[in-house]
């Protein structure tokens, strides 16, 4: 079993905690992961993105020069990683903020959910991010939901458990909505 994904977006939208919960749940089911992380110097509003490796045997670099899966939240991450996809690559759009317009190219699927609107219906826009991790588990495969849900006790930090149920939820929403664009 072998899995990879860029995770792209602005800082501030959880970009880097996405790809620490998955990588979370993949330790959870005794699996090899790796997380790379890369933001720029500005923090909240600069480009975040990282990279995420699973598999069932060694990983030798956690780099991926071209992607089999994508998680995409803003327009310039799209514009950065599109021309980088694998061939017969999956992507996963927040169509809040991308225009499914720019989903074009034709030997890689995109994927659609409204992601930042879901979390804001939720009741907390932080959580856009847990939408999109719901929506790249369905489309890949590589977890179940009921998987995901258990890993949250261990991916989410202590003080922040208050929030396990909107987070349960927002993954919830992703798994069920994302449709292909």
């Amino acid at each position: 079993m072998y899995f990879d994904c860029v995770m792209a977006g602005f800082g501030g939208q959880g970009i880097l905690s996405a790809g620490m919960i998955l990588a979370h749940m993949a330790v959870s089911q005794d699996l090899n992961v790796t997380w790379f992380p890369s933001y720029g110097a500005e923090q909240r509003g600069g480009t975040a993105n990282c990279a995420v490796v699973i598999s069932d045997e060694e990983i030798g670099s956690p780099v991926i020069p071209n992607p089999k899966y994508g998680f995409i939240m803003n327009y310039p991450s799209l514009v950065k990683f599109k021309p980088r996809f694998e061939k017969g690559a999956s992507v996963v759009v927040d169509t809040s903020l991308v225009d499914k317009k720019e989903c074009d190219r034709s030997d890689v699927t995109f994927y659609g959910i409204n992601a930042s609107e879901i979390a804001q219906k939720i009741g907390n826009t932080k959580v856009a991010n847990m939408v999109m991790i719901g929506a790249l588990l369905k489309i890949s495969g590589l977890f179940a939901i009921e998987t995901a849900n258990e890993a949250l006790v261990h991916a989410i930090p202590k003080k922040y458990h208050s929030m396990l149920e909107i987070n349960r939820k927002a993954l919830s929403e992703g798994f069920e909505k994302v449709a292909r664009i």
